[in-house]
């Protein structure tokens, strides 16, 4: 093989990488398995595709490196393939905001929209955490709370916020986030709040970034395993 042949190659082989980036659908299922590892049922649940669809995607992901299954019981579970396919999600959406307007416009117009909804910062929230100035909540569904969240803060999904809502504190400002920048629950339950009455913000970034950082985590296995040892 000459050097132009192999030269090509090399390139067309990283092609299908960025051809498995290349599609909205395949960037959520990333997005998503940023919160941990879940079962084709569920991924296909929360983006909103059908079983197939969703299953078919998830072999690209797979095909292209980007994504790697485990079983567990009878079901075949999904998740990143390593901390630098996160990374390389973090670069790409980091990339798209720098150089694409129109991702921030969309942002920005939803958000003005529902009257200037406030955001604060990683650094800010952990700042505010450790003067106990702020009560947290984890407004992704139960499952995604569980495999990982924010250490101290309480889960309440969106779905469930208007049923739980006398339970939050009144006196505190409430701070919601939820996957990441991309994802608008929170957008929504800080919208909900304030039109409660309560002061609220949604944390700029997601969860997974936070955990990315280094900053506290806990999940609920290691939380009930720690009660359980507390008591012995």
């Amino acid at each position: 093989m000459d050097t132009r042949t192999f030269k090509k190659s090399l390139y067309q082989e990283l092609s299908q990488v960025t051809k498995a980036l290349s599609n909205p659908h395949r960037l959520e299922i990333l997005d998503l398995l940023a919160q941990g590892s879940f079962p084709v049922a569920y991924i296909a649940e929360q983006t909103k595709l059908p079983v197939a669809n969703a299953s078919q995607h998830l072999q690209v992901l797979k095909k292209s490196g980007l994504v790697k299954t485990q079983r567990e019981g009878k079901y075949m579970y999904y998740e990143l393939a390593g901390q630098h396919v996160f990374d390389t999600w973090c670069a790409l959406r980091k990339l798209g905001f720098t150089q694409n307007e129109e991702i921030s416009k969309l942002l920005n117009d939803y958000r003005n929209r529902r009257n200037s909804l406030k955001t604060i910062s990683s650094d800010e929230l952990n700042e505010m955490m450790s003067r106990q100035e702020i009560y947290v909540i984890d407004v992704r569904p139960e499952e995604e709370y569980e495999k990982g969240h924010i250490e101290d803060a309480v889960s309440y999904p969106q779905q469930e916020l208007s049923e739980r809502i006398k339970d939050l504190p009144e006196d505190r400002e409430i701070v919601a986030y939820c996957r990441g920048p991309l994802c608008l629950m929170a957008d929504e339950a800080v919208k909900y709040l304030q039109k409660e009455g309560f002061e609220a913000a949604r944390l700029e970034d997601g969860y997974a970034d936070w955990a990315a950082s280094g900053k506290a985590v806990a999940n609920t296995k290691e939380t009930n395993e720690q009660k359980s040892t507390n008591k012995a």
